[in-house]
Order: structure tokens, then C-alpha cells, then sequence
């Protein structure tokens, strides 16, 4: 197979995207953006009972957040039914499908004698070779003619060669007695007609690549490459539920991860280069591939999540960090920051970024840019405002007024004052972010003056130090 490389990611619209869900979204996307392919979205919303709107947008609203971008419009599986049906009608006609006149009745006998005497329940329709003049006028599903001898292997990128023997396989239906068409048909057929080169999916469909094949065959059309990827597993090695915390990708912007973290994590969650844990979106895009994936299940990790996270906190642009934290006050419910505050923060962020794992952690330090005169402080740092130190703030302040206000000329003052004082730094320290902040855990005292410049900063230290 050669040319243009096309992946898809094609959920059902029954809820929210599911992290495991983002992380075959962002496999797709990684294999597609690193090869100068396209990365298509298909939703499959042929089950019309469970299928919503809102769980449309809440995949597309996880998708967007993660930068998962695709090409070209969104498909419909349920608006190509006609598609669909077409193709099993042409395979019918062709010889390679039959009508099959079994009501749900027989089948269920069959089966439950079969059980009975310890026989297989495989079904094998008594109309696959009967004449069409023997047809009966009554409902009938369409079966394609599966091979009953011989073997299917499916050629898997992930799990390597997987051998079924066809007396294993159905002939699965393609139309329903109603006249609609089945998943796995459907499957095929958009898959086809999108292109689609490469499937890239959860390994709980690894079966059902066999019966897709009978398919693709009957039809003469190309095969894709197969990938089917082990599941996420929660920390204690089962499947990730509710059970181990949030499992929607949205969620995970609520508590405040950033995207680029979370799309490093879930692209290393089942899939390495070297020991390289850390690593670009560019580098991602260059170094995935297909063999990379492990067989195994990945377990979800929230340190090693934080951990990712905290470092790209720590490496991204100012600007872009302000951008997505509006998205996530927004996101939380919180009001957004006035263009006064914003730029506060855009100044401050070099101060406030080592060391944040979440943008919740990166507000607390910025609680000193946040807070409005006059400051109430918490109860730690109100222990460190008893009269002595309003004292020393009193005395400190004019000389501040009158400093070079920049790291050096401010760390002199403070120096050359501790010095005369005949006390510690760290005896000042306390006061100082009580008084600045309001907080007894703050980026250091002269990140906090500068940021706030001279004005607000003498403001904030006259009002603690004449408070009683």
C-alpha cells in the first residue's frame, strides 16, 4: 500500500471522550500529522437511541482542548445507511451474500441444542446454497458467504500475526430484516470510501478485524494495516474506570493539566521511544510509530502524569500559558481575568512556573498578582504580622521607596537593613509575603515586589504594617 497515509478516529456519540478514547484519537492523529497524511473524524451514530448531540459536541469539546485537529468534514455513519445497504445489495447480487429466512426462533433452538449435546453454536444457515425459487415470501436478513475451510490471518502492526480458522467464522449479516444495515458492515464500507489506510484502534476489536476482512475481500478492495492497541488499565491493573478518578479528557482540563502534558502522557501511556519521557509535539509526530506499541496493557499513572505535566508548565510560552489558563477558568466556572490581572500574570509567570504540576497549583503562587488590595491573609501568614514585624515593615518601607527598584538594588536595601537590624533575612521573609501576598508560601519576595512594581508594593506594605 502506498501513497498518501490516512488514519481516522471514529467514536460513538454516547458520552463523553474517554481517555482511552483521546489516547487512540491522539495515536491516529501523531501517525497521520507525522507522515504529511490526513487525519479523519468519523462519528458513528448508527445506534439512534443512545446517540446525542451533546455527546457529539463533548468528544469534538475534548478533541479541541487536546488539539487533536482533523481534516476535511466530520462523517455521519448513520447518514450513509444508504451506502451501506448498497453495498450488500451489490454483494448479494454478486453470488457472495444470500438471503437467509431463519427467524430468531430457529437460531435460538439451534443454539440451545448445540449447547445441549456440547456441539458448537456456530450457525450455519440452511439457505446459504438454496435455489431462489424456494424462497419463502417473508422477512429475511442478508448474510455474506463467509469461507468455511482454510484460515484468516490478520496482519497486526501491534499484536503481529493472528491466525483464525474460518470454521470459526459466521456469516455474519449484512442487513437487518428491516432492511439496515449492521455495524461491522458499516464500518467497512465508510472505512473504504474514506480511504482510510491505516486502523488504529482498541484491541477489543481485534476480532472483529477477521469478519470485517470477509468484507473487504467479497468487495476486492484493499485490506488496511492493522493496529489494535492494548487498553489503559487503572493502577491497580484493571480496566480504568470511574473507580481510579476521571476518565473523561475534559475532566482532566478541569483539574487543571495542560494539553501539551496530557498529550505527552497518554502518547508514552503504551508506546516508547528509548527512555525518552519528556518530549515536543514535533518530536512526537517524528518518533511515533506502529512497532513502538507494547502488547501489554498501560497502567495510568497520575504522578508520572503530574510530573509530565509540570514540566511543560515550566518550558511553555508565557502567552500561550495565559491562553489556557482563561480556557480553564472558563472551563471551572470561574470569572476571567480583567486585562489588568492578565498582564499581572503574563509578568509574573516566569516566577510561577517551576515546580506548578497543575495550573491550580501555578494560581495558589500567583494568589500575590490575584488579590486586590486591601489583602486579607490566611492564617498562616497572619501569625507572621505580630507587632514586632509591623514594626519592621514600618521601619523597612521608607527605605524601599527610595531603592533602585531592580533584584539588586532591592536585595541591597533589604541586606544592608537586616544587617543593621541585626537580624536574619529569613526574619523578614515571613512579614514580607504576609504583607505582599497574604500567603505564607509565595515565589520569592523580590519576584513578588517586581512584578507588582514599586507603587503597589509600597501600597501593600504600608497596609500591613498599619494594621492593629
Amino acid at each position: 500500500m502506498s501513497g498518501t497515509v490516512v488514519t481516522r478516529f471514529a467514536p460513538s456519540p454516547t458520552g463523553f471522550l474517554h481517555i482511552g478514547g483521546a489516547r487512540t484519537a491522539l495515536f491516529n492523529w501523531l501517525y497521520a500529522r507525522g507522515r504529511g497524511g490526513k487525519f479523519l473524524l468519523r462519528i458513528e451514530d448508527t445506534d439512534r437511541e443512545r446517540s446525542t448531540p451533546e455527546a457529539t459536541d463533548a468528544i469534538l469539546q475534548g478533541m479541541a482542548w487536546l488539539g487533536l485537529d482533523h481534516d476535511g468534514d466530520i462523517v455521519s455513519q448513520f447518514e450513509n445507511a444508504d451506502r451501506h445497504a448498497e453495498v450488500a445489495l451489490q454483494l448479494l447480487a454478486e453470488g457472495k451474500a444470500y438471503k437467509c429466512f431463519a427467524t430468531q426462533e430457529e437460531i435460538a433452538a439451534f443454539r440451545e441444542q448445540a449447547r445441549a449435546e456440547g456441539k458448537s453454536t456456530l450457525y450455519r444457515s440452511p439457505w446459504r446454497d438454496a435455489d431462489a425459487s424456494t424462497h419463502p415470501d417473508a422477512p429475511y436478513v442478508v448474510r455474506i458467504k463467509a469461507p468455511q475451510d482454510g484460515q484468516t490471518i490478520i496482519k497486526d502492526e501491534v499484536q503481529g500475526d493472528v491466525t483464525i480458522k474460518n470454521d470459526q467464522l459466521d456469516d455474519m449479516i449484512l442487513l437487518r430484516s428491516d432492511g439496515t444495515p449492521v455495524y461491522m458492515l458499516a464500518v467497512v464500507v465508510d472505512d473504504h470510501d474514506m480511504g482510510v489506510t491505516h486502523v488504529i484502534r482498541g484491541d477489543d476489536h481485534l476480532n472483529n478485524a477477521a469478519r470485517q476482512m470477509l468484507v473487504y475481500n467479497a468487495m476486492g478492495w484493499d485490506v488496511p494495516v492493522w493496529a489494535h492497541i492494548p487498553l489503559i488499565f487503572g493502577p491497580d491493573g484493571k480496566k480504568l474506570s470511574k473507580r481510579h478518578g476521571a476518565t473523561g479528557a475534559q475532566e482532566y482540563q478541569a483539574m487543571g493539566y495542560p494539553a501539551a502534558g496530557m498529550r505527552n502522557y497518554l502518547a508514552r501511556l503504551g508506546w516508547s521511544h528509548g527512555d525518552d519521557e519528556f518530549f515536543t509535539d514535533a518530536q512526537a509526530k517524528e518518533w511515533f510509530d506502529l512497532p513502538g506499541i507494547g502488547k501489554a496493557p498501560a497502567r495510568f499513572d497520575f504522578k508520572k502524569l503530574e510530573n509530565i505535566c509540570g514540566q511543560h508548565i515550566a518550558v511553555a510560552d508565557d502567552a500561550a500559558l495565559l491562553q489556557e489558563i482563561e480556557a480553564y477558568l472558563h472551563v471551572k466556572g470561574e470569572k476571567s481575568l480583567n486585562d489588568v490581572k492578565s498582564v499581572l500574570l503574563r509578568d509574573a509567570m516566569y516566577c510561577l512556573k517551576d515546580r506548578a504540576k497543575t495550573f491550580g497549583e501555578l494560581l495558589v503562587k500567583a494568589e500575590f498578582v490575584l488579590a486586590d488590595r486591601p489583602l486579607v491573609p490566611d492564617e498562616k501568614a497572619a501569625k507572621n504580622l505580630d507587632s514586632v514585624s509591623r514594626g519592621i515593615l514600618n521601619e523597612l518601607t521608607p527605605q524601599l521607596q527610595n531603592a533602585s527598584w531592580s533584584r539588586e538594588g532591592l536585595e541591597a536595601v533589604t541586606n544592608a537593613f537586616a544587617e543593621a537590624k541585626e537580624i536574619k533575612f529569613g526574619k523578614m521573609a515571613g512579614p514580607l509575603r504576609a504583607a505582599l501576598a497574604g500567603r505564607a508560601v509565595t515565589p520569592s519576595v523580590f519576584d513578588m515586589m517586581l512584578v507588582l512594581g514599586r507603587d503597589e508594593t509600597i501600597a501593600r506594605l504600608n497596609d500591613a504594617a498599619e494594621e492593629t
